[in-house]
């Protein structure tokens, strides 16, 4: 009898908490039908060129996360970026958009300067006022330009220093050069001993002569000042042959002749520069082969595409505890969710479960003993504690977000409902396929009362009655940014 009434009421308690589930829902789904549209508000904004930017991809002020690109739309010969604005966020009639380079590698972002602050809020649906930004066309043709004058510059230096007879005149110098080391070359051989007893010597006087270079130094530069005072006279011109003056004189015309030798230096470069305009050597096929700069820039495109995504991703961490009534135990779960897009993401879960893993093996036994079944059948349960593992693709519809993958080591499926701007969750989980003759089916529920802190209650194997079990807990869930603000101060040592 006693069976009888514990049963009774184990079964009024079910049906009392799935009335209370049910209601729940149906609030949720009366919040959820109403703020099915997003929360915030739409603009858009007119770009002469929206390369680099991404729907869904976040919308900037000042570095912080105001919003999303809802959709990107051709309007006429220019592309109307509609984009979603969080809440909250002020717009005022002077505000402007435009992009801005993410990285080195040209990954693009919309950023707003969001205006004034004494002039009027736009409303839903305005048009903001596009920034002017440089685009790569713009740099091309800026670098064409440089080109032009560099090619310019080049003619005129030919025109005024490449003369045949300069050419002619270096051939002259390198050949008499070469033939002058050449019999130095020799020179040295025939005289390497006496060479170097004369630096022997000469190291020897000069280590006996310390004293004395100070005054010579000193009469150097009284020379040299002697000698200026010669070149300010102008008395090069009545100098007689064999003095001081004509070998002054001898060296200027030396210095002409140097830059005689310069003219065909700057025929050379000349001829270079003609090869590169003619598409000669690695750098002129880079310059003159459009199909080569194609391939480079789409390779550059390629990084800068999967650069972007990484970038893109937002990484939410949560850790809960639930407290199992009937097992007695908590229940600890960490979990990472990968956000590459606001409407999927990728779940990780490590969970320990005071009720462990349960396996169930089904033996079959045939016997020929006439005081035994021929055919019987054996059900074995067995139950170990330890970690479980979750890995869930979800993605997200409206107010809805399906799931599946693998739930806590086994395969399953899921739902979660979003109410009161995504601080409600309603979550059905089913899984444990194979552990019992029915699958494992949970309801969770979960609000937020404060920021990043939730309260979470349900049931859990509804449907196997002797594994059925209440839980209500807590849960902290943080994303990369709250990490951003908490690094710094993880770093400091005592």
């Amino acid at each position: 009898m006693a069976s009888g009434v514990t049963g009774v009421t184990q079964g009024v308690k079910v049906a009392v908490f799935m009335v209370i589930l049910v209601v729940a829902g149906w609030l949720g789904y009366r919040q959820i039908a109403k703020d099915a549209r997003p929360s915030g508000y739409s603009v858009y904004v007119r770009l002469d060129d929206a390369s680099g930017l991404i729907v869904k991809s976040r919308v900037r002020v000042a570095g912080i996360a105001v919003g999303y690109i809802d959709r990107i739309d051709l309007d006429g010969d220019k592309a109307k970026v509609v984009v979603r604005v969080d809440k909250g966020v002020a717009l005022h009639t002077d505000a402007a958009a435009g992009k801005r380079a993410a990285s080195l590698l040209g990954e693009q972002v919309l950023v707003f300067n969001p205006g004034s602050a004494d002039l009027p809020v736009v409303g839903d649906g305005a048009e903001i006022r596009a920034l002017a930004s440089a685009g790569t066309d713009k740099i091309m043709a800026d670098l064409a330009t440089i080109a032009e004058k560099v090619k310019a510059v080049s003619v005129q230096a030919a025109g005024a220093f490449g003369t045949e007879e300069g050419g002619k005149q270096m051939k002259d110098i390198l050949k008499n050069l070469a033939e002058v080391s050449k019999e130095i070359n020799e020179t040295v051989k025939e005289n390497r001993k006496a060479v170097s007893t004369t630096i022997t010597n000469i190291e020897k006087i000069t280590n006996a002569s310390v004293p004395k270079v100070t005054q010579i130094l000193v009469n150097v530069e009284n020379v040299t000042k002697d000698l200026q005072d010669l070149l300010e006279k102008d008395k090069l011109a009545k100098a007689q042959p064999g003095s001081t003056l004509a070998n002054v004189k001898e060296t200027v015309e030396n210095l002409k002749s140097a830059s005689k030798n310069l003219d065909a230096t700057l025929k050379h470069t000349e001829n270079i520069t003609s090869d590169l305009q003619a598409g000669k050597g690695t750098a002129g096929k880079l310059l003159k082969d459009e199909n080569l700069a194609s391939d480079v820039e789409g390779v550059v495109s390629d990084i800068r595409e999967f650069t972007g995504g990484i970038s893109r991703v937002r990484t939410i961490v949560g850790l809960r505890a639930e407290y199992l009534i009937g097992a007695n135990g908590f229940k600890s779960t960490l979990d990472l969710r990968l956000q590459p897009r606001e409407d999927k993401y990728y779940l990780i879960e490590i969970v320990t479960d005071p009720r462990g893993v349960t396996t169930v093996t089904q033996v079959d036994t045939q016997s020929t003993d006439g005081n035994k079944p021929a055919l019987s059948r054996e059900l074995r349960t067995e139950t170990k504690i330890g970690f479980r593992f979750s890995f869930m693709f979800a993605r997200r519809f409206g107010p809805a977000t399906f799931m599946f993958g693998v739930r806590e080591s086994t395969g399953g499926l899921g739902l979660i409902l979003h109410g009161f701007d995504d601080r409600l969750e309603l979550r059905t989980d089913v899984f444990g396929f194979g552990e019992n003759v029915r699958p494992r089916w949970r309801e969770h529920l979960g609000f937020e009362f404060v920021k990043r802190m939730w309260l979470v209650a349900g049931v859990d194997d509804i449907v196997n009655a002797d594994r059925s079990d209440y839980f209500f807990g807590g849960q902290l869930r943080f994303d990369d940014e709250d990490l951003k603000s908490i690094l710094p101060f993880a770093t400091i040592r005592p």
